[in-house]
């Protein structure tokens, strides 16, 4: 399924909130020099186990550290999330938690039940451009999931929140340091993402940017709409449609 939000990717930079923003064709993989995708719920389906497991492992972590029942220790891990950014955010600044300890922990994870699809390689091995992988996740999980994918030769750079000194999107600093880090213009960059609000900063610096909701029932919040500029449930075949 493919959804285009009018968007004109002529356009580069802020968008006036005021002005209503003209229909547009689909992104042009031959003006686009630079993919940035996000990792987790992106590159693979949301339906798959791998949140689930990851939200459990970081509940137990919560509990054992700051010794609560599980259940409310769970508690205290979405209100880091809906308040930091993320749950190690709000546990370092909270309760000076050694990052490495929590990363380590939560991304011990069982990679089998992510799905393979065949499509996204022949996809990606169809764009031209440079791929990189941005995400809130460390480097380490990331090469795990994308080696499970097939998928580890078609990247060339690998952006983690080791690399954003621990400062998780959508803070716009991280996403300064990932530009200069990988050497990427904006104006000739694509973001993908399963979370719409992570895009926000990346089409005020120029990007394009392409929201994978996954068949999940979501919408847009008002400040997300002239932000983000394609709407996909199916990454493989948005890309193959390009």
């Amino acid at each position: 399924m493919l959804v285009t939000a009018p968007v004109t990717l002529a356009f580069r930079g802020r968008y006036p909130q005021s002005r209503k923003m003209p229909e547009t064709s689909a992104v042009n993989p031959q003006d686009i020099a630079v993919w940035i995708f996000d990792l987790d719920n992106t590159l693979y389906p949301v339906d798959c186990d791998l949140g689930a497991q990851l939200g459990q492992r970081m509940g137990e972590f919560v509990a054992q550290y700051l010794n609560l029942p599980l259940e409310q220790a769970r508690v205290v891990q979405k209100h880091y999330f809906h308040t930091h950014g993320t749950t190690l955010r709000g546990l370092m600044l909270e309760h000076d938690v050694e990052p490495g300890d929590y990363l380590d922990y939560v991304h011990d994870l069982d990679l089998s039940g992510i799905p393979i699809d065949d499509r996204l390689s022949q996809a990606l091995d169809a764009l031209p451009g440079r791929k990189v992988v941005y995400t809130n996740a460390t480097t380490e999980h990331a090469r795990r999931v994308v080696g499970h994918l097939g998928i580890q030769h078609h990247f060339d750079g690998y952006f983690d929140i080791v690399d954003a000194d621990f400062v998780p999107k959508p803070n716009h600093l991280p996403y300064d340091a990932v530009l200069a880090r990988h050497q990427i213009d904006p104006n000739r960059a694509v973001m993908v993402e399963d979370i719409a609000q992570n895009l926000v900063p990346a089409a005020d610096l120029g990007m394009a940017t392409v929201w994978v909701r996954g068949g999940r029932d979501l919408s847009l919040a008002a400040e997300q709409i002239l932000h983000v500029h394609h709407i996909t449930d199916d990454l493989p075949g948005w890309l193959l449609n390009l």
